[in-house]
């Protein structure tokens, strides 16, 4: 899935922007800055190159630990999530809500996931709920596509003007006596027709769009109810197997449909 991988690929250079802008990463360089300056040889034996190795070997420690920390991790996506998936980018009031419900139910879940006590439960619920982040962002997508549909004001005049266009050229093309002009008038109406139908195979998946954006959200509550269900003597059942399983359909679904969605929106943009 290459939005999938896109996110991730993201995401991870989100972390190791962290790892080396973090707040403990400043101070390390810092202090090992000031100790090179004031105090070059604290000891006979010392050289004043000892202080940045050790301060190389902190950053290395620091960095390691923000990249391979998981809590952390979740974090900075949490945080790109934020900034990357902004639903005041979106025009329509009822697609901008549906985003910030999907929003509120990661957020939502990221909590109880913190909340879950360090050790096997939390590295199950960890392993259970990674693919909230893809899920999410395919959800801001076909948000996205939604609006900018409803708000093509081209797509929406041609939707308006080509049956009228179409039966123009058809009556044209009924009196005209020239082959060639003939010839010309079919070729503009089949162009026509083909656009139209294109419009129309649109309008139907814009309708799917919105019915599966609908139940993607209830999904995603279902699952966010269900977490908070999973305990210790879940780790070793079927459940939470199942909730990852699903996780997984709704972004394979999602990310179809978007797909499905360019392809056809490009063709029906095509005048």
């Amino acid at each position: 899935m290459a939005k999938g991988n896109e996110l991730k690929q993201r995401a991870t250079r989100a972390i190791i922007a962290h790892a080396f802008f973090r707040l403990e990463s400043a101070l390390t360089i810092a202090m090992t800055m000031i100790l090179v300056a004031l105090f070059p040889k604290p000891f006979p034996w010392w050289q004043w190159w000892y202080w940045l190795i050790l301060g190389l070997v902190g950053e290395v420690l620091i960095v390691y630990t923000s990249i391979t920390d998981e809590m952390t991790k979740r974090q900075v996506i949490a945080d790109m999530l934020r900034q990357e998936f902004n639903p005041r980018e979106i025009r329509s009031r009822e697609y901008r809500q549906r985003v910030e419900k999907a929003l509120e139910y990661r957020q939502r879940i990221e909590e109880h996931v913190r909340s879950a006590t360090a050790g096997v439960l939390r590295d199950h619920l960890l392993d259970t709920t990674a693919g909230i982040a893809d899920w999410v962002a395919n959800v801001f997508g076909l948000a996205k596509r939604l609006d900018r549909y409803t708000n093509d004001e081209i797509l929406l005049q041609d939707r308006r003007d080509l049956p009228r266009e179409i039966a123009a050229l058809q009556a044209r093309l009924q009196r005209e006596d020239d082959e060639a002009v003939r010839q010309e008038l079919r070729q503009a109406i089949a162009g026509k027709q083909e656009q139209l139908t294109n419009l129309e195979k649109l309008q139907n998946m814009m309708e799917k769009a919105e019915y599966q954006l609908e139940t993607t959200l209830t999904a995603l509550g279902t699952v966010y109810s269900q977490l908070l269900l999973i305990g210790s003597k879940d780790i070793d059942s079927g459940r939470a197997q199942r909730l990852r399983e699903s996780i997984a359909d709704q972004v394979a679904a999602l990310q179809a449909l978007q797909e499905s969605l360019d392809e056809v929106y490009g063709s029906s943009s095509k005048r």
